[in-house]
């Protein structure tokens, strides 16, 4: 699987420095940081780390983040990135962590699950190496979304890097784990939206509280060791 991301380290970033990705990025961004709630100090797994996008904005809360990530190019472009922060690269699976059990303060995870058919291994790992207090944060693409439509309906048409992926919906993504998990997302705009009107609408999709926002964000609270 770590192959088929192993082209994309410099057009992924590319796609969050055009304007709709910028404001993409910026609402995605809130919204991680609102369900995580990063402290200083706090030393945080980032599972499916990519090149490190989101990774920037939990360190600038003054984090320790422990990177993991399945695509080596992937992770040598997040690493140069970051290598004047305190974040420390790991090449590993979602579904075999490589850690002990209650390393972490918390645990994140964005857009990597959707690769990830066995949702429920991967998310008790990460709940495994979270410690008893902390939280566990997953992120992926909205199946009720018309970004998720879109993106079927090309990976049917051509090869696609979604052609491998497994959206889920709000309610899917909560039933991943042993515990009770509350939901919220972002992007109620689509891609070709001029960035104006792009604004407007996420506004009255986020004040609706709509669950059909392409980027679905859920945090479980681990009250305890399971």
């Amino acid at each position: 699987m770590a192959e088929i991301f192993d082209d994309w380290p410099e057009k992924y970033d590319l796609w969050f420095e055009t304007p709709i990705g910028r404001l993409i990025k910026q609402h995605e961004s809130d919204l991680i940081l609102e369900m995580l709630r990063p402290e200083k100090g706090e030393r945080i797994l980032d599972a499916g780390c990519g090149t490190g996008v989101f990774t920037l904005d939990v360190l600038a809360a003054g984090a320790l983040i422990v990177g993991l990530e399945l695509s080596l190019p992937m992770l040598m472009r997040g690493a140069k990135k970051m290598k004047e922060h305190p974040f420390h690269p790991v090449r590993g699976d979602m579904t075999k962590l490589p850690f002990a059990e209650n390393e972490f303060d918390k645990a994140v995870s964005v857009t990597a699950i959707e690769f990830i058919e066995d949702g429920k291994t991967a998310i008790n790992e990460l709940f495994r190496v979270t410690k008893p207090g902390g939280c566990v944060v997953v992120a992926t693409l909205n199946s009720l979304s018309p970004w998720a439509a879109g993106r079927k309906k090309i990976a049917k048409n051509r090869s696609s890097l979604f052609e491998h992926a497994f959206f889920r919906s709000p309610d899917q993504l909560k039933s991943l784990a042993p515990v009770r998990g509350a939901v919220k997302t972002a992007i109620h705009f689509q891609k070709d939206e001029d960035p104006e009107e792009a604004e407007k609408i996420e506004k009255d999709g986020q004040a609706k509280g709509l669950e059909t926002g392409a980027f679905a964000v859920v945090r479980w609270e681990k009250v305890h060791s399971l």
